[in-house]
């Protein structure tokens, strides 16, 4: 199974897709989506849109893991990356995939088994379970593989109870 894992953002949007196969990880591809800063918001939203698009066919993924949003301080951020966040979720219906949805505490409790794991452990958890020489970066992308990973390890438990 082939899982997209996304982290959303307006400047900076990370996606992951990762081959699952039986215990093992694979990574396919990932990256950042970036768009600049003063660009006008609907063509930034476009560029999001695009660029997932392009993604989804040229990776073929089974299923989507977006990660929920959490904001404690800042509702103009907030806003904008909700709004890059519903262009993702346009963007995995259209292409006709189902769409899981982990908040940050869920993804960082599966991976590191501590909910308030800081960047570091998420980024050198995704490095393991992958099987990589480096930590992926940006930080994006780390959470957007952290998303991918976590979905199949809550599916697999989810399928074991």
């Amino acid at each position: 199974m082939k899982i997209l894992g996304i982290d959303p953002g307006t400047g900076i949007l990370g996606f992951g897709v990762v081959e699952v196969t039986g215990q093992k990880f694979t990574l396919v591809d990932a990256g950042v989506i970036t768009t600049p800063a003063h660009t006008p918001h609907g063509e930034r939203l476009e560029d999001i849109y695009q660029g997932l698009t392009e993604i989804i066919a040229l990776t073929k993924p089974d299923t989507v893991s977006v990660e929920k949003l959490f904001f404690s301080k800042n509702i103009t951020t907030a806003m904008s990356v909700a709004e890059a966040r519903g262009v993702a979720l346009l963007t995995a219906q259209q292409a006709g995939l189902t769409v899981h949805e982990y908040n940050p505490m869920q993804i960082k409790q599966t991976l590191t088994g501590y909910g308030k794991a800081d960047k570091k452990q998420v980024q050198e958890m995704v490095r393991l379970q992958l099987n990589l020489k480096e930590a992926p970066k940006p930080d994006d992308c780390a959470d957007a593989l952290a998303a991918a990973i976590t979905h199949s390890l809550m599916s697999r438990h989810t399928d074991m109870a």
